[in-house]
């Protein structure tokens, strides 16, 4: 196991390309904003919080996104949408990251006076000026710090999810869950095409989240393909609850440029079609297939543990199986706050549990980098991935990593 110095690990650019806003603010700020808006809470004290609620495991995924319910209450504010993300902004880059890809659903944060446009907009505006704040700072010879912003479709919601969700609920009472679903998801979808083309707000991807078994990713096939067809990058959560089927879902029927987590990739126990008789093969093409496209693995170490009990310790993590197989990786948190984690620790965990070489670790960042969406046109995105690496190998050489 190579050993790396923990100031090294720090000071390397780092990218976090699959972090949930909601997921990912200060408890200090929670409970302050919580007491202002009159929201009420398990505790009025970070311990308490995060004995009741932000654990240190979850039984299974439906609990760990319990939590979601009180960060979620006290983003019903465009003043606290901005503060939350200029702070998460400042979080990041204090422990090296250079660049990240922060994804929420507007739809859980809108009633009649927040629209979709203001949300977004209220987001954009913390980040943008948090990275006023840090490029001001940093020296002509490093990476400047950037951002993107990923909006969510829900695979799951109903009426208590949100005062929108409440009203489209109202308004098509009538319909199937399954086309409220589809509804909704198609709103977002077009949305997001407007604000890419008439606004300026770093809007770089597409996502559907929540509860996975169940609900599956052809409910939103008509959203991706407006994503698609104009251009747009897609990432989807698929293989956190299920298995290798809702990747390959993901990949042939969305259009999925990247994957969120694909913890379950390798599971044979987790196929269920009766259609598939060779089942390792299916896993061995489905790899084959994902890794030659390069479509990159959003891989959250700590969230899979705390919301997998079958997961019992993180050397069993499919993580091991994507490097053997030659999958483009990146190390990312899911959610700061939720799981209790950073990109340093992250990086830590893959260090300690895997096989990680220094020339390993390299490709693992630089991938987050290069296979992120990065608002800019091509020739700029590799300007700026060049000069990560002459920036990451500066690093190499002062902290003697061979």
């Amino acid at each position: 196991m190579a050993q790396f110095d923990d100031r090294f690990l720090k000071a390397i650019p780092k990218t976090d390309v699959h972090v949930h806003l909601d997921g990912s603010m200060r408890v200090p700020t929670l409970i302050e904003l919580a007491r202002d808006m009159n929201v009420k809470l398990p505790s009025k004290t970070e311990e308490g919080l995060n004995e009741l609620v932000f654990k240190e495991s979850y039984a299974n995924l439906d609990e760990y996104l319990k939590g979601f319910g009180y960060t979620c209450a006290i983003l019903q504010d465009l003043e606290a949408i901005e503060r939350v993300s200029y702070e998460l902004a400042i979080d990041n880059f204090a422990e090296g990251v250079r660049y990240i890809e922060v994804r929420f659903a507007p739809q859980l944060l809108m009633d009649d006076a927040r629209g979709f446009e203001l949300v977004v907009g209220a987001a954009d505006k913390g980040f943008k000026r948090a990275r006023t704040e840090i490029n001001s700072k940093i020296p002509a010879d490093e990476p400047e710090f950037d951002y993107g912003m990923i909006i969510c479709a829900m695979r799951f919601f109903n009426e208590h999810f949100s005062p929108y969700y409440k009203r489209l609920v109202q308004v098509h009472a009538h319909s199937a869950p399954r086309e409220q679903i589809k509804m909704a998801s198609l709103e977002a979808a077009r949305a997001t095409v407007r604000l890419r083309q008439s606004t300026d707000f770093q809007v770089v991807g597409f996502d559907i989240a929540g509860s996975e078994y169940g609900y599956p990713a052809d409910n939103h096939r008509e959203s991706y393909e407006i994503i698609h067809k104009h251009f747009i990058k897609k990432t989807v959560h698929a293989g956190e609850a299920y298995g290798p089927e809702s990747i390959f879902q993901a990949i042939t029927k969305l259009h999925a440029d990247r994957i969120g987590h694909g913890l379950f990739l390798f599971d044979e126990n987790m196929i269920f079609s009766k259609d598939i008789k060779d089942k390792k093969r299916y896993i061995q093409s489905l790899a084959n297939y994902v890794a030659e496209r390069r479509i990159t693995i959003e891989v959250c170490l700590t969230s899979n543990l705390q919301t997998t009990p079958s997961l019992k310790a993180l050397k069993d993590h499919s993580f091991g199986k994507m490097l053997d197989n030659s999958l483009s990786v990146t190390l990312c948190t899911d959610n700061r706050l939720v799981s209790h984690t950073t990109v340093t620790n992250e990086v830590k965990l893959a260090i300690e549990n895997f096989d990680i070489t220094p020339k390993r670790l390299k490709n693992i960042i630089i991938y987050g980098f290069k296979r992120s969406f990065n608002y800019q046109p091509y020739p700029k995105k590799r300007e700026y991935v060049r000069r990560v690496i002459n920036y990451y190998e500066k690093l190499e050489r002062e902290y003697g990593i061979e």
